[in-house]
């Protein structure tokens, strides 16, 4: 009788059951299945700015759609074993230590991410486990784009065309029937102060109205399509400023993988054929569509990403004031439009699409500090942070990135006249 075959599946960035290719695939093919989730204390250590790589807002959410991964999984028979520590190492040891014959994982593009894997599949080697990995982040699968990833278009409209002319979007993964554990320690989930952290009070005014978690992403999705009949409007609200209904707010879930850009986008399909099909459904797949973009151009430019000279390679004069940058940040610039949603990001962890543009231009335009360290503050508040679209949206700002005009700049003054004509936004978070 042959040994069990027993495999490790690493959750990272994609906290959900449904349409997880990762955990269907070591379902349908081990005997025995480990899922495990490791929380790296680097992520959590200090910015040279001053501020933590991960700061609250973000870390909560993590650990709530952590526990939600863990309770689904033990719904099902299951159970989530969680780590502190360094992947690379505590996936090592974990598959040696329960005889693992191959560990599943979802594909990283990121430049830590990816070193990350490249020691985790040395020490793999060495135990003769194998490693496979899964595209599991965006729309659009990486082997359905029109071209090998060196050829990917440096503007997102023929990135787009092209797509939408020859790339369909697949179907999504069921629930696999969960297999049973070894016998193993699960471990226990951290608090905020075990990481580092300090809990935040929720703001009462924060348009985020959810937690992390796979059953909460859904219930935001029923809310805003079917429930509030909210996307049928959505192209003319999703500028909006104060309340959670002016947009989707599933980009939060969305950056965690509590649900799939699959998930959303059949969703809507479903919505075109029982409801109504108009521009504002549309416009959410067309969204969906620049995060995959993003996710590409990331995966194409590697590290260079992150660099002050962008992915053109452009190098520009910047500042590197602190004083002027602090003030930028905690929301005292005297500037009350970029104020406010910078008090907006600072007490919730969230800010709107519009807000975002103002602020990047903001800083790198009327100041010309650094863009990189407005992408850095980003990455630590955001609860909704994705690399390649924070990163590349800073620097799609600043110039270095997938634009082709050398001069966008944001006007204040002409925004809030559009946008915040009677200042009700700023008042909320500045009166």
């Amino acid at each position: 009788m042959s040994k069990p075959k027993t495999i490790l599946v690493w959750f990272k960035s994609d906290l959900r059951l449904a349409d997880n290719e990762t955990w269907y695939r070591a379902c349908q093919d081990g005997d025995l299945v480990i899922p495990v989730f490791i929380f790296d204390p680097r992520q959590f250590q200090s910015h040279p700015l001053g501020f933590t790589r991960v700061g609250a807002f973000r870390a909560q959410f993590l650990i709530d759609s952590v526990r939600a991964l863990k309770q689904n999984l033990d719904n099902n028979g299951s159970d989530l074993i969680v780590r502190i520590g360094e992947p690379e190492f505590i996936i090592n040891k974990l598959a040696s230590d329960y005889k693992v014959s191959a560990v599943y994982t979802a594909r990283e593009v990121t430049f830590d991410e990816i070193s990350i894997m490249s020691k985790m599949e040395y020490g793999l080697n060495q135990l003769s486990v194998s490693l496979k990995q899964f595209w599991t982040s965006t729309m659009i699968h990486e082997e359905d784009i029109p071209w090998p990833i060196q050829g990917l278009p440096d503007m997102f409209t023929q990135f787009r065309k092209e797509v939408e002319g020859e790339s369909a979007v697949r179907v999504v993964f069921p629930i696999s029937e969960t297999k049973p554990l070894p016998e193993i320690d699960p471990g226990l989930i951290p608090v905020l102060e075990e990481l580092g952290l300090t809990l935040i009070a929720v703001d009462e005014r924060s348009v985020i109205d959810y937690s992390g978690g796979e059953d909460k992403a859904w219930w935001r999705l029923n809310e805003f399509v079917w429930k509030k009949d909210l996307l049928q409007h959505y192209k003319e609200t999703r500028n909006g400023l104060i309340g959670s209904d002016y947009s989707s707010k599933l980009s939060p879930a969305l950056a965690h993988g509590c649900i799939s850009p699959k998930s959303i986008y059949h969703e809507v399909k479903r919505y075109e054929v029982e409801r109504l099909k108009n521009d504002s459904t549309y416009w959410l797949i067309f969204e969906l569509l620049w995060r995959d973009y993003f996710r590409f151009v990331a995966k194409k430019y590697g590290a260079r990403i992150f660099h002050e000279s962008g992915i053109r390679n452009k190098p520009l004069q910047w500042k590197s004031d602190r004083e002027v940058f602090e003030k930028w940040r905690l929301g005292e610039t005297g500037v009350r439009f970029v104020d406010a949603n910078m008090k907006e990001l600072l007490l919730t962890g969230y800010m709107s699409n519009r807000g975002r543009q103002n602020v990047a231009s903001y800083l790198t335009k009327d100041l010309g500090i650094n863009w990189t360290f407005g992408a850095a503050w980003f990455e630590s508040q955001l609860i909704d942070y994705d690399p390649g679209s924070n990163w590349l949206n800073w620097a799609y700002v600043a110039g270095v990135g997938n634009d082709p005009r050398e001069d966008r700049y944001f006007n204040i003054e002409s925004q809030v006249k559009k946008y915040d004509p009677k200042g009700d936004y700023m008042k909320r978070w500045l009166d």
